[in-house]
């Protein structure tokens, strides 16, 4: 039997380990301009040069400059490339498997500092961008309804458990969380007022046990 004609595919560690680390250095390159130029400013020529490659580099591995926004901000949200979605990390599994609902809200308020000090600053630049990009709007959106949709898994766990205060059910529960924890509150005291990371997350437990409990 003739052998086949196909060209084998080459891989090896070695290419991997290159392809990786040529990836996160497009990301890095697009957040530091994102920030600096705003996402309407920043061409994917600058991002190829910031990060050291050839346009066709950056197009290949993220086809469009929101295919790259994209993938920026689901490493900063959930703080690796694996594709987990958040609601099946071990870091959020833990506040909805905690039994003690003071403690869960505390540790809602801590994944809510980590997530912000990683992606506080493209959350801003997404929300400033949207109103001028159809596709980002929906973007937007996206976030939003999924973030919620997370704050409403642990508002169902404390209703569930009967933890809620009087007068308050899943629903409300979830529209307390999901307003006290909105990257705006987080831009807002830390990037605007200057309170340190680790401020707000004593507040934002602290506000959470107030609200909720």
């Amino acid at each position: 039997m003739a052998e086949s004609s196909k060209p084998r595919r080459y891989d090896s560690p070695r290419r991997r380990s290159q392809a990786a680390a040529t990836r996160a250095a497009i990301l890095d390159a697009a957040l530091r301009l994102f920030a600096e130029r705003g996402y309407a400013k920043t061409s994917m020529t600058a991002i190829a040069a910031e990060s050291g490659v050839a346009v066709k580099t950056v197009y290949l591995v993220f086809a469009s400059k929101r295919g790259l926004l994209l993938a920026l901000w689901h490493l900063l949200l959930r703080g690796d490339e694996e594709p987990v979605p958040v609601g099946e990390r071990p870091w959020f599994l833990e506040v909805v498997n905690e039994p003690d609902p003071e403690r869960l809200l505390r540790l809602n308020a801590r994944n809510s500092r980590v997530v912000k000090e990683r992606a506080g600053t493209l959350l801003e630049i997404l929300r400033g961008a949207a109103p001028g990009d159809s596709e980002l709007q929906n973007l937007w959106r996206r976030i939003e309804k999924e973030f919620y949709d997370n704050q409403r898994a642990i508002a169902e766990q404390l209703h569930q458990t009967g933890a809620l205060k009087a007068g308050l059910d899943a629903d409300r529960g979830a529209d307390i969380l999901w307003t006290l924890n909105h990257p705006s509150v987080y831009a807002m005291l830390v990037g605007d007022r200057g309170w340190t990371p680790q401020q707000y997350e004593e507040w934002l437990g602290d506000a959470f046990c107030a609200q909720l409990l």
